[in-house]
């Protein structure tokens, strides 16, 4: 009997102990925001961190809270930052989609190369060892780290071990600009048809003495071709792609060390 006894107690205890953190937690429970609920459910999940938060939730609450802007979610573009908007109650202008692009068109076949690196196969491991192992020190060191750190598989290595970004695949995250050592990846239009394959701000005789294909900032392109939207700024020419670019094949194939690059 005193086994049944105590087997009851608890059984009573446990039952009514489980009825107050039912009640304390319907009593105690904070009402969640009505707009962050709906918020959350239209994120897309990839919490890449892009926006500049932890993930999509944090991105989700602080656009609630006022502390962010809307439209800063690369994966989600112009449909998701529409619906957002209409969460918030405000209207919101479309933005070009940016894809991530490696400004390097130098490989081993046509760039110096000062030494060989036989270390870590990492980019920042390597750019500690004299800037890499290419003449160019702004250029790709072609280790690859930026495609271990990007979650959509959009980076890759072709034919010719250059690091090359798929811009159907990229979702905008930036995560390959942030371990990039050299800063050789940028973000460029989704829509650029023409892009300039180099980073290096030396003079035009340290490039052509480092790299055969490196811009070396003659301004050709900027000077005989004013609608190429180009402009020479340290030695390195950079495309305005607000501005007009009627003149930027044209451009492009009078460039004498053709870094230029046609896309798509």
């Amino acid at each position: 009997m005193g086994i049944i006894a105590a087997i009851l107690v608890i059984s009573i205890l446990g039952l009514l102990l489980g009825l107050g953190l039912a009640i304390a937690d319907k009593k105690l429970a904070v009402e969640k925001d009505e707009k962050l609920v709906k918020m959350e459910a239209i994120m897309p999940g990839a919490n890449c961190g892009g926006c500049g938060y932890a993930g999509c939730s944090g991105y989700a609450a602080a656009v609630c809270a006022g502390e962010a802007e809307i439209g800063l979610c690369s994966p989600g573009g112009n449909a998701l930052a529409a619906k957002m908007g209409e969460i918030m109650g405000v209207s919101v202008e479309s933005k070009e989609r940016m894809v991530a692009f490696v400004h390097c068109n130098g490989n081993s076949e046509v760039t110096k190369q000062d030494f060989e690196y036989r270390g870590i196969k990492d980019c920042a491991a390597a750019f500690i060892v004299q800037g890499g192992p290419n003449g160019c020190k702004e250029g790709c060191i072609h280790l690859g780290s930026c495609m271990s750190v990007c979650p959509a598989g959009a980076i890759y290595r072709d034919d010719k071990n250059m690091i090359k970004v798929d811009p159907e695949k990229c979702i905008g995250c930036k995560k390959c600009t942030t371990v990039c050592p050299t800063g050789v990846i940028k973000m460029i239009p989704a829509s650029a048809k023409m892009v300039v394959a180099c980073n290096n701000h030396e003079m035009g005789a340290k490039v052509k003495k480092n790299c055969q294909v490196g811009c070396i900032g003659c301004k050709i392109c900027q000077n005989k071709f004013p609608a190429s939207g180009c402009t020479v700024e340290n030695f390195l020419s950079k495309i305005d792609y607000s501005k007009d670019t009627s003149e930027l094949e044209a451009a492009s194939e009078a460039c004498p060390q053709k870094c230029f690059v046609k896309r798509g």
